[in-house]
């Protein structure tokens, strides 16, 4: 019987290869495109080297297939049926004329961004449709035609190639003779092509590995605008539907009265001298507020799970009230090291996030420190390398450069107790001054630590939370092994969480307010910066601070303030269903139409009473500043100016 069954297999004209070969023409066509992509846009990308576009050439199949599976999608499930019809030529036909149609498509999505371009400066992204909705009708298509007229030869040749190496690829079958064997087989091909597509599509198989997007595709550029060649448009599209919430707003038609309610440009406020002072930055993994005692002095009999945080907070700069800007982990990088906040959608899974943009990063890059990111996760892991890369960071350091794959914990990375004396060791290298930021990864879903501390941390109800004192214990011996080194002592030390825990431990947490808290630490070894103040400061607000601490003398765009200058007003916001803007002890909610409440989060934790009617002067000066707020962010990202020049 098998003997029969194997004699009856044949390669050639293979249904399953014939599959492999189309999607590969789809493939060649996207390659195709990124050449005469780049070819009609070559004065946008001057410092283009063959190394450079190789690097870019290589690293666009990735994104092509995802885009490519997309797009062919239903031809794949038409092909991989086990069932006879699917060999017969009007079913052949069909599916012909549909890769032809839905490829011209694709080729024809490319190619408009060829002219595009040179307008947006960024890939057609699903805002096109909205943006040109009421616009002009199909008369400018045919204008189009006639005008990039050599955009139109492109298509020909390119819809030639297509047609011409498509005819060379033939379907016969069914090759498997044995009804029994052939029934089997496709039944079993099924599954196994339906996960290859969702890994392709998804752009890998790890578990950490998050459905690639546009920010991804800074892993093969050396600057953002070379993003745009590493992309294709229809990948571009598909990964902005349902996400385009970044549009303009016009509250303000004056710029003089939207600048005098909330300006991002960040002008030096004082002419005392850079200090050169190295800066680290260590963004903890699912830190809540609540989880450290020092900041919960208000709870009867409450130590919290965090007692070196607890020692480190009495001789640092912390705040009555911290907020984190977003919900996610892949909200922290851009808020606290870019002044980015999330407002309706992370920075890094907008259309816009490859636009130019400060950080930590690339502004003290330009006074000669060396910067880097480290975090223990797989390399590429949740477009982390991407971002940093974008950001300006010199080196970037994961688990493959750490080297010891045997002390990961499986799943998210390598462990905090494990990597933080490779941060350590790592810094000592490092030329100084140095900006370095650690993300930690241990106090992360399954809740696990290492063998050889269980039975060690008492835990608690929540079971992140033997994960939080185990990170916490970590940091002790982080900090130890570094304050013996001669560079510790002119270093400040910024700590903060990447996002609140899901975990909660008081009801009040539940809250609007509870669900974006975080501690917020500026430390210096020389106990000068120690101090509480009965204020609000948010992770928006730790790059600002950090360079008005260095005495930063150029002009900048961030969307936090300066919390070592008086004179800044405390505020903070965030979105959830809808925006929340904080101001004092009141906490507005806003639709980004009208306000929908507004409330005392200090003496009402649970925001149980809406005080709108009656605090209306205060609730309207509040909404008009958010507006400010929400314009300066969303008109600045559609419009590329995140920087100052």
């Amino acid at each position: 019987m098998m003997h029969e069954i194997l004699k009856s297999v044949k390669l050639k004209g293979n249904i399953y290869w014939a599959l492999i070969l189309r999607l590969s023409l789809a493939m060649l066509l996207f390659s195709i495109c990124r050449v005469g992509f780049y070819l009609y846009n070559t004065g946008f990308f001057p410092n283009m080297t063959i190394g450079k576009l190789s690097r870019i050439m290589l690293g666009g199949l990735r994104f092509d297939l995802t885009a490519v599976l997309y797009i062919n999608s239903l031809m794949i499930l038409m092909m991989i049926i086990p069932f006879d019809f699917r060999f017969g030529k009007i079913y052949q036909t069909v599916i012909k004329y549909l890769f032809f149609l839905l490829n011209g498509i694709a080729i024809i999505a490319n190619l408009a961004d060829f002219i595009y371009y040179q307008f947006t400066l960024r890939r057609t992204t699903a805002d096109f449709f909205a943006e040109f909705e009421d616009g002009p009708g199909g008369g400018v298509f045919f204008r189009f035609l006639i005008d990039y007229w050599y955009v139109t030869v492109f298509f020909i040749g390119a819809a030639f190639i297509m047609v011409y190496l498509y005819g060379k690829i033939k379907v016969e079958g069914p090759m498997i003779k044995n009804k029994v064997a052939y029934y089997s087989l496709g039944a079993l091909a099924f599954p196994i092509v339906i996960a290859l597509f969702i890994g392709g599509a998804r752009g890998g198989f790890k578990y950490s590995t998050r459905p690639i997007t546009l920010s991804n595709a800074g892993e093969y550029a050396s600057s953002p605008a070379e993003t745009n060649i590493v992309l294709n448009t229809p990948f571009s599209i598909f990964r902005t539907i349902g996400k385009t919430k970044i549009q303009r707003v016009n509250y303000f038609d004056n710029d003089e009265k939207l600048a005098s309610y909330f300006n991002p440009v960040h002008q030096p406020t004082d002419s005392l001298p850079f200090r050169a002072d190295n800066i680290v930055v260590i963004l903890m993994e699912s830190f809540s507020r609540e989880f450290v005692g020092a900041l919960n002095k208000d709870k009867p009999n409450y130590a919290g799970y965090t007692p070196f945080l607890d020692s480190l907070i009495q001789h640092s700069t912390t705040f009555e009230t911290s907020f984190s800007n977003g919900r996610k982990s892949i909200d922290g990088p851009p808020s606290v090291t870019a002044s980015l906040p999330m407002f309706q959608i992370p920075f890094v899974l907008t259309p816009y996030s490859n636009n130019k943009f400060n950080s930590l990063a690339s502004l003290l890059k330009g006074k000669g420190y060396h910067t880097s990111f480290f975090i223990g996760h797989p390399n590429g892991a949740m477009g982390y390398t991407a971002f940093t890369q974008m950001a300006g960071y010199d080196q970037y350091f994961g688990m493959d450069e750490y080297g010891n794959k045997s002390d990961s914990d499986g799943i998210w990375g390598i462990w905090d107790h494990k990597f933080m004396p490779f941060f350590a060791d790592k810094l000592n290298e490092l030329p100084k001054p140095f900006f370095a930021t650690l993300f930690t990864v241990s106090s992360h879903h399954p809740f696990i630590v290492p063998k050889e501390f269980e039975g060690k941390f008492k835990g608690g109800e929540q079971p992140i939370l033997k994960c939080i004192e185990y990170t916490d214990y970590s940091l002790r011996e982080l900090f130890k092994k570094i304050s013996k080194e001669p560079w510790y002592k002119n270093t400040l030390f910024v700590l903060t969480a990447d996002h609140p825990s899901s975990d909660i431990i008081f009801d009040e947490s539940r809250t609007n307010a509870g669900l974006f808290s975080v501690p917020i630490i500026f430390f210096k070894p020389d106990n000068s910066l120690a101090d509480f103040r009965k204020e609000i400061a948010q992770q928006i607000d730790v790059m600002p601070s950090v360079l008005g601490y260095l005495h930063y003398d150029k002009p900048y765009v961030a969307f936090g303030r300066n919390v070592f200058d008086k004179k800044s007003l405390p505020v903070a916001f965030n979105s959830r269903d809808a925006y929340n803007f904080y101001q004092g002890d009141w906490v507005l909610s806003f639709n980004g139409t009208k306000t929908l409440g507004l409330f005392n989060f200090k003496k009402d934790m649970y925001l149980k009473e809406n005080l709108l009617s009656s605090n209306v002067e205060i609730a309207s000066e509040m909404e008009m500043q958010l507006k400010a707020i929400i314009q300066q962010y969303n008109n600045r990202m559609v419009a590329n100016k995140l920087t100052v020049d």
